[in-house]
């Protein structure tokens, strides 16, 4: 899976991540620590990453310029670092149908009480 995380979650989630995630990336590691949510949007685009994200500007993004990129928006509120790998681990399955299909559509992901 090429996952992109932006710059709201920590760059330790590459570390609590199965293997299945190694090709993941976070915004810090590709240089974009600062940039614009356009511009990791963009850089997403252009190296076939889906966008994993609290901020709801890059499902604004997606409705405005389509995909690519995906994005998967995590609708939670802010989590830890080890609640953000346990929430997509769990979601795994459906991660993985979403980036396979043809849908423009955003993968909302919500925690369960």
């Amino acid at each position: 899976m090429t996952l992109l995380f932006d710059q709201n979650i920590s760059p330790r989630i590459l570390r609590a991540l199965p293997p299945e995630f190694s090709n993941c990336q976070q915004v810090r590691f590709v240089g974009l620590e600062n940039s614009s949510d356009f511009e990791i949007f963009q850089y997403a685009r252009e190296n076939h990453f889906a966008i994993v994200t609290f901020d709801s500007d890059f499902v604004d993004l997606n409705a405005m310029h389509g995909a690519p990129p995906k994005v998967i928006y995590l609708n939670t509120g802010n989590l830890t670092t080890k609640n953000i790998s346990e929430l997509i681990i769990s979601n795994i399955l459906r991660i993985t149908h979403y980036l396979g299909s043809e849908s423009d559509d955003i993968l909302e992901l919500i925690k369960a009480s």
